[in-house]
């Protein structure tokens, strides 16, 4: 096993940003926006059919700050309002208030928690590595890596969700890296673990520059390291097996947000002795389409293709066709919108690191496969059934403005799992570890303490006759500070007795009260 320590990965892409203005319809900013910025791409292979030279972004998250990424304006997006006055967010479509949340302010306690690290107030954060570690030959693993020297504390994995990598977890790295032992992981086919060579390469008769303008893995034979690669979730599975056996060493809390979710129940499901509690973060309840050939052989039969690799022709054709949607910087942007209830997040650097991942030559066939790969053995609800015989600890937290993995999914793995303590946040997304870093991290550190004392310290955002009643569930406001001003995030917990019916039966009721009808 050999671990590869560099400041920055290798990458054949720079960014660079420059000023300029664009006569693109489309793209024009409104009479509020203060900046237009140009982000330009160029790479070693300047042909590739996959480059996009340049695009712009216009202003729209924070329109009082220049220079910052916002997402990109387009009529399909619902407009925007403010959330409420006391907090400086926005909800993507407005359509409900904090006080809308559950009682009204006044009848909320209120908590104060530590914010992110200020370093310009003095304060350190904990610095990242950025490392490689090659599992097989050809698949190098690109992971992050803080508080190393935090030998006696207990360690943590973060694994990232469909399309990023470990930067997301950069909050989470920079903070919880002061007191414990953290990785975040890049999955094969995704962030920076991608082939460092053609998996499928054109024929030698190519010419070479037939060769250099084409994207890997579109060739017609597979090269002998990736002829049984497919990017699915039991290679990630694997990968997170075999990294937390030859490079961490000991079993670890896993935290996965959406893909990396389901990764963490499904690699936790199978491998309980490596894993001393989960987390999940708005996990995605599914994935994949194509059957699983050891759990249902036949059915697999029918499926001669399931995301190996070289593409067959007509998958390539329309894979080609997706792709050019789903890699161009004003779809990314689209997206980050919708999953981000909060619009003063700054997702500068996400987008970046997002879209340099869409121009390695790699990146369309890895997305092919991902796409076209198999389900796993377990699905979602047998991973958390298993979980629970195996006694595997569970906490979750979920961002409630979700609109992809809205609060229903969330509830039901707490109905299967009712001694899984659940955090409800708003307003949060599908990201609240990015959106919210300060309630999810403490959160965290609270879980993780209470668990390792055996659960002599209570949860947290429970004192102690709280959590003699821990199975009700409770709401309160939580206050940070964040560059200078205060934010207040609602957050929900519900307890062992937790009871889905009860809480669509409260929410219609607070509802019908709002229309002028008193429901008994």
């Amino acid at each position: 096993m050999e671990v590869l320590l560099y400041h920055s990965a290798p990458s054949p892409v720079r960014l660079r940003l420059a000023e300029k203005k664009t006569s693109s319809q489309s793209l024009l900013p409104s009479a509020g926006e203060k900046t237009q910025v140009l982000f330009s791409l160029s790479s070693s292979s300047s042909s590739s059919v996959y480059s996009r030279k340049h695009y712009l972004v216009n202003n729209t998250y924070q329109q009082d700050v220049a220079g910052s990424l916002n997402s990109i304006r387009s009529h399909r997006v619902s407009p925007i309002r403010a959330f409420n006055e006391s907090f400086s967010g926005t909800v993507l479509g407005g359509e409900q208030s904090l006080e809308d949340v559950s009682d009204s302010a006044d009848s909320v306690p209120k908590v104060q928690i530590p914010g992110l690290p200020d370093e310009s107030k003095g304060e350190s954060s904990a610095p990242i590595s950025s490392c490689y570690w090659e599992w097989k030959p050809k698949l190098n693993v690109h992971y992050a890596k803080a508080g190393s020297q935090n030998v006696n504390s207990p360690p943590l994995l973060f694994l990232p969700g469909f399309g990023v990598g470990s930067f997301h977890y950069e909050k989470q790295l920079k903070d919880l890296g002061r007191d414990y032992r953290v990785w975040a992981l890049d999955f094969l086919g995704q962030g920076k673990s991608l082939p460092v060579e053609d998996p499928a390469p054109l024929l030698k008769e190519a010419s070479p520059s037939e060769q250099k303008d084409k994207a890997w893995g579109f060739g017609e034979k597979a090269e002998p390291w990736a002829e049984k690669l497919v990017y699915s979730v039991d290679l990630w599975k694997d990968q997170v097996q075999y990294f937390i056996e030859q490079v961490i060493g000991e079993p670890v809390y896993v935290v996965g947000n959406s893909l990396g979710g389901y990764v963490a129940t499904y690699f936790a499901a199978s491998n309980p002795e490596l894993v001393k509690g989960v987390t999940l973060l708005n996990a995605t309840p599914f994935w994949g389409f194509l059957p699983n050939s050891s759990k249902s052989p036949l059915l697999a039969k029918m499926f001669p293709w399931a995301g190996t690799f070289p593409l067959p022709p007509n998958v390539t054709k329309f894979m080609d066709i997706v792709w050019q949607k789903m890699s161009d910087p004003e779809t990314i942007a689209e997206l980050l919108r919708q999953v981000y209830a909060d619009h003063t997040t700054d997702v500068n650097k996400v987008f970046s690191k997002i879209v340099e991942v869409t121009e390695h030559p790699a990146a369309a066939a890895a997305f092919a496969s991902i796409m076209c790969a198999p389900t796993g053995q377990f699905s979602f609800n047998e991973s958390l059934s298993r979980c629970r015989e195996s006694n595997v600890p569970v906490c979750l937290m979920y961002g409630k403005e979700d609109p992809w993995v809205k609060p229903i999914w969330g509830q039901q793995v707490k109905k299967q799992l009712p001694d899984a303590p659940y955090y409800e946040i708003s307003p949060a997304g599908h990201c609240p570890h990015d959106e919210v870093p300060e309630v999810v991290n403490y959160l965290l550190r609270g879980w993780i303490k209470s668990l390792e004392s055996n659960s002599s310290v209570t949860l947290p955002l429970l004192n102690d006759a709280e959590a003699q009643a821990k199975k009700y569930d409770l709401t309160k406001d939580v206050e940070f500070v964040r560059e200078g001003s205060e934010k207040l995030v609602r957050v929900r917990f519900f307890g062992s007795q937790f009871s889905l019916w009860k809480l669509l039966k409260s929410q219609i009721k607070v509802r019908l009260q709002k229309v002028g009808m008193n429901p008994r």
